[in-house]
């Protein structure tokens, strides 16, 4: 078959196909992507490319950051670096109209900043803030709707491995990308709070008052957060300045959780337990991620061999339309498929085609890869399948799906703000990646 547009369109059907039928999202893409090759080319030639390509893929110094970044934050959680961080904001922002979901999402900020896992975010802080805020008699949809929300913030501040994923995929710099995420992570932070306020302020019923501590609390409180401190350090000031690499400093962060876990207030059982439960959990996580990577490269391999980037990237330039527009509505594109996708396959499927539009279109790529990971951000807490949004649900059976989807609805609309900010200035991601 010699027509690349319908082989194309033949391919796409089959993923969803595949899917639909229970595939696996990576499994689909491969096989999708084989079954292309076969019409190109012959199975001796399929056999040909794949008989290396697992290890071609996936032999890369840049993907160790991974299970490094995973397990750091495992570690982490287990040394309950989580409690500590709530324990803190409480004490300073409790009294705050709203101050409770406030603090839920300062603590999933400042969780993320030791995680880079959306779900283990959600899952972490929602377990520990939920009952605080069923118990203060706030709403439950707003209470499930900002641990949702707060939990998509770590795909976005650093260390998160979908920013390390995107730079892998389009061979832009990690540590970069990785430094990129930290201002559009704080406006982040800034727009849900500035959200919660204002809805607390307008329906002061959602959200009763806590108690006022005193300040000499307030400060000693924050001898429980100098476990985050260090890691924020060693990690994100040993890449920006230099002095260590991505991979590098992801090892130190891994290094001084785990010593974190070990100082701990366990005994030694529930301690070597710990362990043993993060680095399992970091396994799979890593395989999960890597299959992904080896389905989409197999699928992104048969794209390039039709030409099928070529193609589109040619068609798309020579739109009747500003290149701002064109970029808008290619990150529309990730608002339909956030429904269904996960953020790594919407990243894996997409950015074979696009990424290569972007660049034509002299975008900076680094801009454009936080528009994108911030696009699927608005993926995890939208219907029908918002993972963030189950795990929040799965936590509290006193709250439905539909409480939690209908709490996350003002988040998305935040998310929309930032998203717009980002978009109209550039340099929100672009200037720290700039001075480094």
């Amino acid at each position: 078959m010699n027509n690349p547009g319908l082989l194309g369109l033949i391919s796409v059907g089959l993923i969803f196909v595949l899917m639909g039928l229970g595939v696996p999202v990576f499994a689909a893409l491969g096989l999708a992507g084989i079954v292309g090759i076969v019409m190109v080319q012959d199975l001796s030639y399929v056999y040909n490319v794949l008989q290396n390509f697992a290890f071609d893929e996936t032999a890369a110094y840049l993907l160790t950051v991974i299970p490094l970044f995973i397990i750091m934050g495992n570690f982490a959680l287990h040394a309950g670096v989580g409690k500590s961080l709530f324990h803190v904001a409480k004490r300073w922002c409790g009294h705050l109209p709203g101050g409770l979901a406030i603090s839920t999402i300062l603590t999933c900020a400042g969780f993320s900043a030791t995680s880079g896992s959306s779900v283990a975010t959600a899952a972490t802080v929602g377990s520990i803030s939920l009952p605080e805020m069923k118990a203060a008699g706030y709403d439950k949809r707003l209470s499930a709707g900002c641990v949702a929300a707060g939990g998509v913030l770590g795909v976005l501040i650093p260390p998160s491995v979908l920013l390390v994923f995107y730079a892998a995929l389009t061979e832009v710099s990690a540590g970069k990308m990785l430094v990129a995420g930290i201002l559009p992570g704080i406006l982040s932070v800034a727009v849900f709070v500035a959200g919660v306020f204002i809805i607390s302020v307008l329906k002061p019923d959602m959200c009763p008052k806590g108690e006022r501590v005193g300040w000499k609390k307030r400060f000693t409180s924050l001898r429980r957060s100098w476990q985050l401190l260090v890691l924020i350090i060693v990690v994100l000031g040993s890449i920006y300045t230099g002095w260590a690499t991505p991979t590098e400093a992801a090892s130190l962060g891994a290094v001084a959780s785990i010593l974190f876990l070990l100082a701990s207030r366990q005994d030694r059982s529930a301690k070597l337990q710990s362990i043993g439960t993060s680095s399992r959990d970091a396994v799979n996580t890593t395989v999960m991620i890597m299959m992904t990577m080896l389905g989409a490269g197999v699928y992104s391999f048969f794209l390039s061999l039709i030409q099928i980037p070529q193609l589109i990237s040619g068609w798309v330039i020579d739109l009747p339309l500003p290149a701002i527009v064109i970029i808008a509505l290619i990150l529309l594109l990730y608002v339909p498929m956030g429904m269904f996708l996960d953020a790594f396959s919407m990243l894996v499927i997409t950015l074979p085609i696009l990424f290569p539009v972007v660049t034509s279109l002299g975008f900076d790529p680094i801009w454009f890869g936080i528009l994108a990971i911030k696009m699927c951000e608005i993926g995890l807490i939208t219907p029908p399948i918002g993972l963030n949004v189950y795990v929040i649900a799965g936590l509290d059976k006193d709250t439905s799906l539909t409480d939690v989807f209908s709490g996350a609805s003002w988040f998305i609309l935040m998310e929309v703000v930032t998203i717009v900010f980002i978009f109209c200035f550039p340099f929100i991601a672009t200037y720290l990646p700039n001075t480094m």
